[in-house]
């Protein structure tokens, strides 16, 4: 059984730059398709250790990312004090998934082993890239070793089994790659 608790907020981005001269700011999604964040409302940013409720009065794709419109947002100057915030929501307003979906928040910090029982380490991050996503696995104390490995995230192909109650994953990898 997994005994970390879990967490009670999912990142759905972040905000980069001002964008314009009336307050508007870049915002990097990890949401996909990346305009989904602009419909959850409010947006929690951190802020003196507190997640604030944000109000979005605008949200637009804008090139390769998205810009917003906050409420009391004005001016370039404003906007510039929210860079590199991010962006969070409580995990319960996100929608369910169908069996064999995951958030990718869900995935972190899975432990992971081969077929054969071999444990390659934890989970840290998944990453895109441009034919399939990525799973950062980083080893610890208790794995084989303390290499990092990049595991493609191929289910059925690779990913074998995952069980988010024990907070294990099942790889067909390769321990030596």
């Amino acid at each position: 059984m997994n005994s970390e608790q879990p967490e009670q907020y999912v990142v759905l981005g972040r905000f980069t730059s001002p964008y314009g001269v009336k307050g508007w700011i870049k915002v990097h999604s990890y949401t996909d398709p990346m305009e989904n964040m602009l419909n959850y409302s409010p947006w929690l940013v951190e802020s003196d250790g507190q997640k604030v409720p944000v109000k979005l009065e605008a949200g637009k794709r804008h090139g390769k990312g998205l810009v917003a419109k906050l409420a009391g947002v004005n001016t370039p100057e404003e906007a510039r004090l929210w860079h590199g915030r991010e962006i969070v929501v409580p995990k319960s307003e996100l929608p369910d998934l169908e069996t064999g979906e995951y958030y990718w928040s869900q995935l972190e910090n899975l432990l992971v082993y081969t077929e054969s029982g071999v444990l390659l380490g934890r989970v840290s991050h998944l990453m895109e890239t441009g034919s399939n996503d990525v799973l950062v696995v980083k080893g610890n104390a208790e794995s084989l070793d303390r290499n990092e490995r990049l595991i493609p995230w191929l289910p059925d192909q690779v990913v074998k089994e995952i069980d988010l109650d024990a907070g294990t994953m099942r790889v067909d990898w390769d321990p030596d790659f």
